[in-house]
C-alpha cells in the first residue's frame, strides 16, 4: 500500500502516492485559492484515485514551522491539524514536516540529471548540505551527516533572517524598504512577491512578479535587472548559510523562481555574491551550488523520510 504525499505551498499543492522514490503515481497538481482548506483539497484529491489506489497513510511537506500536530501556514490563511486530517481522510496515519526539510531529505536521491551546477569544486559526499529557494517565501533547511551512512534533515526559519547587503547600493535599496516594512527579512525581497518591491524600488511601477518574469525574459532592461538584484541578495544569504554549515556537500536552490530563469541566474552575479565573504572568498570559492530541477523533488523527500530507517 502506497504513501500519500503532499508538498503543500504558499500557492500550490501538489499530491501523489508512492512506495519508493523511484515510484511517484497519480501526481496531481492543485491552486490552493480554488479550496477551502487542505482538507477539502487533500479529500478532493484522495477521492479521485482508482480502486485500489488509496494509502493508508500521509507524510506532507508544509510551507510553514512545525512544531507538533496544529500547524498555521504563513503565506496563506490555512491552519489545520493532522490529528483532525487523520480522521477527515479516513487515514491511520498523517505527519507532517517543513518542506524545505523535505527537500533537504531529497539531496541524497537526486541524481546528476536533476542538478545544473552553478561554480564551485565537487561535492564531498558526506559534506553537510544546504538548501534553500525562492518561491512564494524563501525556505531553508540543512541536511548533516549522522553516523556512517545516515542523514538527519535541520529545518529552520532562515528565510526570515535579517537581509544583508553586499554593496552601497544594496544598503540604499534596504534602507528604502525598512521605511516601508520595518524589518526587511531575506524573504522580504528575495523571494516571489518582493519582485514587485524591488522593481518599484528601482523606479519601476507596480507589476505582479509574473509580470516581471515576462518582461525579463523577453530582455526587458528593468526586470532584467529586478531579477538579478533578487538573485544576488540570495546569493548573500546563501554564503552566509554555506559558512554557519560548512556545507561542503553542496548548496541547493530550489522554489519556484530560480529554475524558471536559469541563465539569468548563471550570470546575476549571485556566484560573486556567495564568495564575497572577505577572508573567506577562497573558503566558498570551492563550496559547489546546485540548483535542482527536478520537477516534484519535496514529495521524493518526503518518501525518502518515511522509508529512512
Amino acid at each position: 500500500m502506497g504513501l500519500l504525499v503532499a508538498d503543500i505551498g504558499g500557492t500550490n499543492t501538489r499530491c501523489a502516492v508512492g512506495s519508493d522514490v523511484a515510484a511517484l503515481g497519480h501526481i496531481a497538481t492543485f491552486r490552493n485559492r480554488e479550496h477551502a482548506g487542505l482538507g477539502p483539497l487533500l479529500r478532493a484529491y484522495l477521492d479521485s484515485l482508482p480502486p485500489g489506489a488509496r494509502p493508508r497513510r500521509a507524510a506532507l511537506a508544509v510551507a510553514a514551522p512545525i512544531r507538533g500536530p496544529r500547524v498555521r501556514m504563513i503565506n496563506i490563511d490555512w491552519e489545520f491539524s493532522t490529528d483532525d486530517l487523520a480522521t477527515l481522510l479516513r487515514l491511520e496515519q498523517v505527519e507532517a514536516i517543513n518542506d524545505f526539510a523535505a527537500l533537504a531529505w531529497s539531496l541524497p536521491v537526486l541524481g546528476p540529471a536533476d542538478l545544473v551546477q552553478v561554480g564551485g569544486a565537487d561535492a564531498q559526499p558526506r559534506g553537510a548540505r544546504v538548501v534553500l529557494g525562492p518561491g512564494t517565501g524563501l525556505g531553508v533547511a540543512g541536511l548533516v551527516p549522522v553516523g556512517t551512512r545516515g542523514w538527519t534533515a535541520v529545518p529552520g526559519e532562515g528565510g526570515h533572517v535579517t537581509l544583508p547587503a553586499s554593496d552601497a547600493r544594496e544598503s540604499e535599496l534596504i534602507h528604502r524598504a525598512r521605511e516601508r516594512f520595518g524589518h526587511v527579512s531575506a524573504e522580504r525581497l528575495v523571494a516571489g512577491p518582493g519582485l514587485p518591491v524591488i522593481h518599484e524600488l528601482l523606479g519601476g511601477p507596480a507589476l505582479k512578479p509574473e509580470d516581471i518574469s515576462a518582461r525579463a525574459q523577453a530582455g526587458e532592461t528593468l526586470a532584467l535587472e529586478t531579477l538579478e538584484t533578487s538573485f544576488r541578495f540570495l546569493g548573500a544569504v546563501a554564503g552566509n548559510l554555506a559558512l554557519t554549515y560548512g556545507a561542503f556537500g553542496g548548496v541547493y536552490i530550489g522554489g519556484g523562481v530560480v529554475p524558471r530563469h536559469l541563465e539569468i541566474f548563471a550570470r546575476s552575479g549571485f556566484r560573486a555574491a556567495f564568495e564575497a565573504k572577505g577572508r573567506y572568498r577562497e573558503y566558498l570559492a570551492a563550496i559547489p551550488v546546485f540548483v535542482i530541477m527536478a520537477p516534484y523533488p519535496a514529495l521524493a523527500g518526503l518518501l525518502a523520510y518515511a522509508t529512512r530507517a
